[in-house]
């Protein structure tokens, strides 16, 4: 009545930061409302279920959060565990998404009915599929289809729309396999590919039901097959959606240290190709230990630094737009985790490197709250307008990392965010946030995160050209690749930032290879 190869530890969610070569590993979650939207007959949004119990019930939380956020770019949704859900609760809502992270976690009969009833289309990710196929005793006829075992072999592709999607290979926690697809009932949406080159289905669907043989969250990057389900959503949510590819381009860390020459080069070529474009701007530079000052520190501000006022309305009047990016992009006068300088460090979130060269995230500074974080994000505001410019209402985490004190600070301080967002366990159960669990998540299209954030997205990540804290180098063509890949979204984005010291050269073969795959460039405000 279910597969023998577990119980099995899940493996825990990697998601990768782009920036300052950090690496956030597990758990989180949360519960809100995106932008409402009616989906079909009068009932709206989605309902999202999770397992909570067992030693690593916090995940389901954490997947939820996760699920939660990418069906926010389709509408509204409800969160709760699945052991609440009640009788013909599913028929307030367009669809349904189950993630079943515990093994034989109980899933109530009330659910289990409601599905084989046929009413609401869902997505049944993981465990669990045994309870609801034992359900129905011909759901092999109905659906055409049925489980066998847990296949744990080294799977490192997955296949969809004729794209090899990648998995990181050492992922062992399994992917169920099947016993038998009846191909005039079900359809095979995409395939999970072993080492030898053998294939078993990884996604299937008929009837009402998708089910997923994984958990896609874990180990996710820009390439992986986590990019199938943001597509399925569109099925799910969207089905009308015409084919559209766009490009965002993001030049980062930008400060009162910025060179001039550099900005004005980087906005000729940018407006020369019309391609609109962000600036993301930290107005106050801070050296705390003088550590490019011969030990002497400093600590200026945007309005001292009239050349590089100029450059950044220089860039403006040829296409540009500012973003804030913290304060100083630093914080206080100790390495978190690298210097104490400005555009090196993290800003709103502690950090250290380990002794196999590791970053590791630490968790909220000393004195975060809420508060602290405001008072942060006026300043930074104030030193937009003490040197000119209009204060911009779109706002990027230093490194992409704060507390769930800052994220609700910047919610409340700017209508949108432009990064990737880390998220914490609790937030949905409610409580203490515990900021020892949480992981994050970029995303393919723009969504209202679980903060109640509009999060404009940076999906591809950015080129550095030498290995760095056991990150491998990304040259262009890992950008492009990644792009590519992105492809699979319907309607997806290629969106990737680059930092102005490194010339013209990168940029140019990102913007040329990322066109040349049929992405259009579009400003980030015309989101």
């Amino acid at each position: 009545t279910k597969p023998t190869t577990g119980p099995r530890t899940p493996a825990p969610d990697l998601s990768r930061s782009a920036s300052g070569g950090a690496t956030a590993l597990s758990g989180g979650a949360t519960v809100l409302s995106g932008g409402a939207t009616v989906l079909s007959g009068g009932a709206t949004g989605t309902l999202v279920l999770y397992d909570t119990t067992g030693p690593w019930g916090w995940l389901g939380e954490q997947y939820a959060i996760q699920t939660a956020n990418l069906v926010s770019r389709f509408g509204t949704w409800t969160a709760h565990p699945v052991s609440s859900y009640t009788a013909g609760e599913q028929n307030s809502y367009a669809a349904v998404i189950y993630i079943g992270s515990t093994y034989d976690e109980q899933v109530p009969t009330a659910f289990l009915t409601d599905v084989l009833a046929k009413t609401r289309p869902v997505i049944w990710i993981y465990d669990n599929i045994w309870q609801l196929t034992a359900q129905d005793p011909n759901f092999t006829t109905n659906y055409g289809w049925n489980w066998s075992a847990f296949d744990t072999s080294s799977v490192g592709k997955v296949s969809y729309k004729g794209t090899d999607l990648t998995r990181y290979a050492a992922n062992g926690s399994g992917i169920l396999n099947y016993s038998t697809v009846n191909p005039a009932v079900a359809t095979v949406v995409a395939e999970a590919v072993r080492a030898d080159g053998s294939r078993f289905p990884w996604a299937v669907r008929s009837n009402n039901l998708t089910y997923i043989g994984e958990i896609p969250y874990s180990y996710a990057d820009a390439t992986d097959r986590y990019l199938v389900l943001a597509d399925l959503l569109f099925d799910l949510l969207a089905p009308q959606t015409t084919q559209r590819h766009r490009a965002l381009v993001r030049i980062e860390d930008v400060g009162p240290d910025a060179d001039p020459d550099e900005l004005r080069d980087i906005a000729d070529y940018l407006h020369n190709e019309n391609i609109p474009f962000s600036i993301a701007v930290y107005p106050r530079y801070v050296d705390a230990n003088g550590t490019y000052n011969n030990g002497v520190p400093q600590d200026y501000t945007l309005a001292s630094r009239p050349d590089v006022v100029s450059a950044l309305q220089y860039a403006v009047q040829r296409g540009g737009s500012l973003i804030v990016h913290g304060w100083t992009h630093q914080y206080s006068n100790v390495a978190n985790p690298y210097s104490g300088a400005s555009a090196d460090d993290f800003e709103f979130f502690r950090a250290h490197i380990d002794a196999q060269n590791n970053v590791i995230y630490d968790g909220p500074v000393p004195g975060d709250s809420q508060s602290w974080a405001a008072g942060r994000l006026n300043n930074a505001k104030a030193g937009f307008t003490a040197a000119g410019f209009t204060a911009p209402n779109v706002f990027e985490f230093p490194h992409y990392a704060g507390s769930a004190a800052d994220y609700k600070a910047a919610a409340q301080k700017f209508p949108r965010r432009y990064d990737r967002g880390l998220y914490f366990r609790n937030q949905l159960a409610g409580g203490a946030i515990d900021s020892t669990k949480y992981a994050g998540q970029f995303f393919p299209y723009p969504v209202t995160d679980v903060y109640g954030s509009f999060v404009i997205p940076e999906n591809i990540g950015n080129i550095e050209p030498e290995p760095f804290n056991n990150h491998p180098a990304r040259l262009p063509a890992d950008l492009i690749g990644a792009a590519q890949k992105n492809l699979v979204i319907r309607d997806g984005f290629a969106s990737f930032f680059y930092h102005p010291y490194l010339g013209l050269g990168y940029l140019e073969d990102v913007v040329e290879g990322v066109r040349g795959l049929g992405y259009t460039f579009v400003s980030a405000n015309s989101l």
